[in-house]
């Protein structure tokens, strides 16, 4: 069930004693950022600041996460569970989460496999305007969108014929290569797998 500022009263605010746990997770990978509490007051600030704000027990105040260090989490979308007794908060993290300055509390333990592909996606976003000698990202950013292009359908090509062989191994390998200057591609357009998630969404939904 999506809990909106219209519906927070819904939640089963007795059985939590007033305090219903919060678990925020990364909107697009996945990961699971970071838990904390939060009472009516701390929801209420949350949609209306768009910033995932809990109540502290240790300081017996609300807390708006990065609110000190401006690693904020923009809320995406609040759900609660069948018994309406927990929440699960899909935000958009700025900057790391923990105060360790690591993306989640748990550091890299236990992460959902395909949260690599954030990862990855992050990482060819930064090469963006780098120096072209800096990296191979670096360098098929410099030499324009055509280059970039001739390499996604030279890496279709190479997956299709793995394929056909029969070669798993190489067809992983292929694959790889695919994803990769895919996302290349995606970012030189200003796009991202986010959007290419969202058109299968919508078309999975007709």
């Amino acid at each position: 069930m999506l809990i909106t500022a219209d519906n927070i009263k819904q939640l089963n605010w007795e059985k939590c004693d007033g305090m219903i746990p919060v678990i925020v997770q990364n909107a697009f990978s996945g990961k699971i950022l970071m838990q904390g509490f939060a009472n009516t007051a701390a929801l209420e600030k949350t949609f209306n600041t768009g910033l995932v704000t809990f109540y502290s027990r240790t300081k017996d105040r609300l807390w708006t996460k990065g609110e000190e260090s401006g690693n904020h989490l923009k809320l995406v979308e609040l759900s609660t569970d069948c018994d309406k007794d927990s929440l699960i908060a899909l935000a958009e993290p700025v900057g790391p989460t923990c105060h360790l300055g690591t993306e989640t509390c748990w550091d890299n333990d236990a992460q959902p496999h395909l949260a690599f592909l954030s990862d990855l996606q992050d990482v060819i976003a930064s090469r963006k305007g780098a120096d072209a000698n800096s990296s191979y990202t670096a360098s098929l950013y410099a030499k324009g969108v055509k280059r970039i292009s001739q390499k996604v359908g030279e890496e279709g090509v190479e997956v299709a014929l793995a394929a056909t062989s029969g070669d798993k191994d190489e067809l992983i390998c292929e694959s790889a290569d695919l994803i990769y200057h895919l996302t290349v591609l995606l970012q030189s357009m200003d796009l991202s797998l986010t959007d290419v998630i969202d058109k299968l969404k919508e078309r999975h939904a007709k």
